[in-house]
């Protein structure tokens, strides 16, 4: 589970963040603070991947949170949700590490996209290891940044791919496309283009598993957790 802090100051607010957070899969709220401060320190105390964090705080600039995190080494990542639309402010919150910004007033759909993209951002560099070359990294940050489709190839969609990787979760030691196609209720075919899709981000590898007669069938395995 990616673990979130909500930093808003308007309780009625943070509460419907917290519940939005909540309701998407694979994210859990662990906190719900309305200062920056409490922010600071919470993090101190407890171990968050990720803060929503509101840039108009009643005790400092939510800008000034983000870079405190920065300056003090915290791998911790932020997303802004903010009503700022000045761009001045945008440019402001890039340069303070700032990885998405989601403006106020927004859909639980806004949100989840926003998320959905965080969570293939941070699974695509979650391993120890050395990028494949230009293309894995140019993936990963294009999950920042994809829109609509979440950023997924034409004719692939963001609740097959969740099924998919639903499945694949579940199967540790690795399946096959007609075992992953039949557990997420698709075809053969589409699975293994989805799980192709997954072994180029670097999510997913696949290994040839052999025994029977003739070509060997490949088996896809999640390896980003």
């Amino acid at each position: 589970m990616i673990s979130v802090l909500v930093v808003e100051d308007d309780p009625i607010v943070g509460e419907a963040h917290e519940t939005y957070v909540n309701r998407v899969e694979g994210f859990g709220v662990v906190g719900r603070v309305r200062t920056g401060q409490s922010a600071l320190q919470f993090v101190e105390q407890h171990p968050v991947a990720l803060v929503l964090l509101d840039l108009r705080l009643p005790d400092m600039d939510g800008l000034a949170v983000a870079r405190s995190l920065r300056h003090s080494g915290s791998d911790i990542d932020v997303i802004a949700v903010t009503s700022a639309r000045d761009l001045k402010v945008v440019r402001a919150a890039v340069s303070s590490g700032v990885v998405q910004y989601l403006l106020k007033p927004f859909t639980f759909a806004a949100m989840r996209d926003k998320l959905e993209h965080y969570a293939r951002f941070r699974a695509g560099l979650g391993h120890d290891r050395e990028a494949n070359g230009q293309a894995e990294i140019d993936r990963a940050f294009a999950s920042l940044r994809g829109t609509g489709g979440g950023g997924l190839p034409k004719g692939m969609g963001q609740e097959t791919l969740a099924g998919i990787i639903a499945v694949l979760r579940g199967n540790p030691d690795g399946a096959a496309a007609d075992e992953v196609g039949a557990a997420a209720g698709v075809s053969r075919v589409t699975a293994r283009r989805y799980l192709e899709y997954l072994v180029g981000n670097g999510t997913a590898e696949r290994s040839p598993q052999y025994g029977g007669v003739g070509r060997p069938e490949m088996t896809y395995r999640w390896v980003a957790d």
